[in-house]
């Protein structure tokens, strides 16, 4: 929050560390524009501040909210004693809590995240605050009549279970989805035969998620305070269902009119609106808006103007939320995993946060000309969060891909058709643990086989109607919470034999099986424990050699950790030791070039061109973002690059590739240059509305050292023709040349051109005035003090 007058005065609420307790939360201030900073509100080590409001007609009061939350890899706390609202009347160097059990408003362990507003229109001090209440609801005092439920089968005994109806058990496994081998038959006769206890049908259907999703708490509440905070009402009698659910962690944020104190919003699922102070309310969740609501602005000078941000992107609206524009130009897709075939042209898949998985041509370039033809290239073949995806190469149409915790299809490109592939446990195991992105792999060696990873492997010989688990539990077995842990984050199988296959998961294990899951040994005794595997990769140039990537950020550990082996993962060897402080999500051996090795971090992209003993970032085009995937297209040499916030990039690489030693030994080295045609429509205008048309031709060098470069086009005789300089990076560099001719080589080149033609050739300027290049055989000449280096360029008529 900045002061409204005094710009050296500003107010920073701290959450605190993601997943540990630190003293590092609260309210801080600054008086000096940010130099120093003071802590001027702390409650405890597992309670940051959330939301931070301020009186712009009074700046010395301000108001914040306080969140108690614990978070691990394997659960996550969302309430407690600590989360509060708070006021400063002195400009935020003392506070004072409001949220007492005096107050009105909740407190105690079931008090989680709270957003908070301020109405302060004419000498008003209106508060209101939403509270993602997690106390449980009241239980029903009525039962279901003649129905099984999960609560009677917890503690029933095998006896009564015998002496149910079959027409109740049937209804409960139709109700619940059970699988049709699990018929009234079937299981009345595991249970008479001691093969499972009635509660094995109970949790046949719990995992690890079912606390985080399933739990009947209060959820999203509204309350008003009309006192500046000393007193609080709930707005409403009713639960506000299907607003926040059990995850309200993800929402907590609140607005109110600035001219009218009645009307407030609210953002969850959907975004709701209330025109008469909380008591009622509307759903202004339009076909053409996300869900999952984190920001909203209102107009203070235009009341029925919203800018609303989500899981979707942005929308606005100028008449309250009846209808929105979607502003869906910024390539701000947040990507889990990308893909690619291998039709002509390529296809790139991926799978995004909250927004499905989306496939389009490799050979489309960002713009918004699809706004005008309606042809947006990219298409969703499926919903949910978006995961990993695999595509049969044969056919190039049909594509494994799924969304969280493991719910994977086989989808038809053409048709459409998805069928549910998803291995499940049989009744009376423990359910499978599925990580959020559950890992695929599609076995090159035959492309009908697929693996999946739970806590165990999974291999479909058949496409993924039917599965069988060719590993034991593979983790260190989980750890009771509601977050899915325990899981298998990784699997990669080497090109160079079937079934030689590594697995890595979230609580720090690598395992490698040689004979198809017959045997698996573990491999990562020797490397930093207890980190989550983010890839293992067999190397894609010799069989021996595997990569791997491990992240701490989990447990407040930033370091980036990447390991070599080179004898199956019996030796580690740590690599990319001059990596930043980055967590590392992927590592990629160049399919071309073994010697070159690319990371994606949370910050970026890096390469290296000498095995992992050096890295340098790529950054020319590529913003610092969060890098989760990369992917190599093997025959286009294109690299793709998967980023968490800022959609996909594709890069050419075929020149790096070429890096080897003996090249960047070089003082100077000129790549080879594709044809080019000969183009008669450069410099023309079609009409005085228009720039005269002009393109550029690339030309690619590699120098030792940085420093001035001459380029020199040339006729294959040697008549120079155009001239000009550039700036040498150390390194790979790309220059363009505009195909001009200059005016005073103009003579000289028509006398070039008429030795061998059969009639006479008389040289025209275009529209802009300038000469252009006509068809020929050409010299390319860079000249620097390390050298020079010339190459042939052939243009066709």
């Amino acid at each position: 929050i900045l002061h409204p007058s005094n710009k050296d005065i500003a107010w920073v609420a701290a959450l605190g560390h993601l997943y540990s307790p630190n003293k590092e939360r609260g309210i801080y201030k600054t008086t000096d524009g940010g130099k120093t900073w003071n802590q001027t509100l702390f409650v405890n080590e597992n309670s940051g501040a959330v939301d931070l409001i301020i009186n712009e007609n009074n700046p010395n009061t301000l108001y914040a909210t306080t969140w108690h939350r614990e978070r691990r890899a394997w659960n996550f706390v969302e309430s407690g004693e600590g989360s509060g609202i708070y006021k400063s009347t002195d400009g935020g160097e003392n506070w004072t809590l409001l949220s007492t059990p005096e107050s009105g408003f909740p407190t105690g362990e079931g008090t989680g995240r709270i957003g908070i507003d301020l109405y302060e229109k004419d000498g008003k001090n209106i508060l209101y605050a939403i509270l993602d209440n997690y106390n449980r609801r009241p239980q029903k005092d009525e039962k279901p009549k003649n129905k099984l439920t999960k609560d009677m089968l917890r503690s029933m005994s095998k006896a009564d279970f015998l002496n149910l109806s079959k027409g109740k058990i049937a209804s409960y496994l139709k109700d619940n989805n059970f699988p049709d081998k699990y018929d009234v038959d079937s299981v009345f006769e595991m249970i008479k035969n001691d093969e499972i206890n009635p509660i094995a049908l109970v949790e046949f259907l719990e995992d690890a998620n079912s606390l985080l999703f399933d739990t009947p708490v209060i959820g999203a509440e509204i309350y008003r305070s009309d006192d500046g905070g000393k007193t609080w009402k709930k707005t409403h009698d009713d639960f506000l269902d299907f607003v926040y659910n059990s995850y309200g962690y993800y929402f907590g944020q609140i607005r109110v009119s600035p001219n009218d104190s009645d009307k407030i919003y609210f953002m969850g699922v959907p975004v709701v609106r209330s025109d008469d102070g909380g008591k009622t309310f509307i759903n202004i969740n339009k076909e053409n808006v996300h869900a999952d609501h984190h920001a909203l602005w209102v107009n203070p000078n235009r009341d029925e103007h919203l800018i609303l941000g989500n899981d979707g992107g942005i929308n606005i609206s100028y008449d309250d939320g009846e209808s929105w524009t979607k502003c869906n130009s910024p390539a701000v897709g947040q990507f889990y995993a990308i893909a690619v075939d291998d039709a002509e042209p390529y296809n790139i898949y991926g799978g995004l946060q909250d927004n499905g998985v989306w496939v389009g041509s490799s050979d489309y370039q960002s713009g918004k000309r699809w706004h005008n033809t309606g042809h947006y290239p990219y298409k969703e073949i499926l919903g949910g969060d978006g995961m990993q995806v695999a595509i049969d190469n044969r056919d190039n149409n049909t594509v494994y891909t799924g969304f969280q915790f493991g719910w994977y299809f086989r989808v038809n490109k053409t048709t459409g058709e998805q069928t549910l592939i998803k291995p499940q446990h049989d009744l009376g195991e423990s359910p499978l643990r599925f990580n959020w992105q559950t890992p695929i792999h599609l076995s090159v060696h035959n492309q009908d086989i697929l693996y999946l990873g739970s806590n165990k492997v999974h291999r479909s010989m058949n496409q993924g109607k039917d599965w069988q688990a060719i590993s034991q539990d593979l983790t260190k077995g989980g750890i009771k919470g509601d977050v899915a842990f325990g899981t298998i984050t990784a699997i990669d199988e080497s090109p160079f034999q079937f079934g030689l296959l590594y697995v890595g998961t979230d609580d720090g294990n690598i395992h490698i099986s040689q004979n198809g899951g017959t045997n698996w040994i573990k491999i990562s005794a020797n490397l930093p424990q207890d980190l989550w595997v983010t890839e293992v990769y067999a190397s894609r140039s010799d069989k021996a050699t595997v990569y791997c990537a491990l992240n701490g950020y989990r447990w407040d550990n930033f370091e980036s950790y990447i390991f070599k082996s080179s004898n199956y993962g019996a030796t580690w060897q740590a690599i990319g030791n001059d990596l930043p402080a980055e967590p590392v999500n992927v590592i990629k051996e160049d399919p071309n070039n073994s010697n070159i090795i690319y990371v994606g971090t949370d910050h970026g992209l890096y390469v290296s061109l000498d095995a992992g003993s050096s890295f340098m970032l790529i950054d020319n085009n590529l913003p610092a973002v969060a890098v989760h995937d990369v992917v190599i297209h093997k025959k286009a040499k294109d690299l793709l690059v998967g980023t968490h916030g800022r959609s996909i990039y594709k890069a050419n690489i075929e020149h790096l590739q070429e890096l080897d030693k003996e090249l960047l030994a070089s003082n100077l080295h000129l790549f080879p240059i594709p044809e080019s045609f000969e183009d008669n429509s450069l410099g023309r205008k079609p009409n005085i509305w228009v720039k005269s048309f002009e393109k550029e031709k690339e030309f690619a060098f590699y120098s030792k050292e940085s420093g001035k470069v001459k380029i020199t086009i040339k006729t294959k005789s040697g008549t120079p023709l155009f001239s000009f300089e550039e700036d040498a990076s150390k390194g790979l560099n790309y220059v363009n040349y505009s195909y001009e001719i200059s005016p005073k080589n103009v003579s000289a080149y028509e006398r070039w051109l008429n030795q061998n033609s059969e009639k006479e050739i008389d040289l025209e300027a275009a529209d802009n005035g300038k000469f252009y290049i006509k068809a020929g055989t050409y010299q390319v000449e860079v000249k620097s003090k390390l050298g020079t280096e010339a190459k042939e360029w052939i243009i066709k008529k």
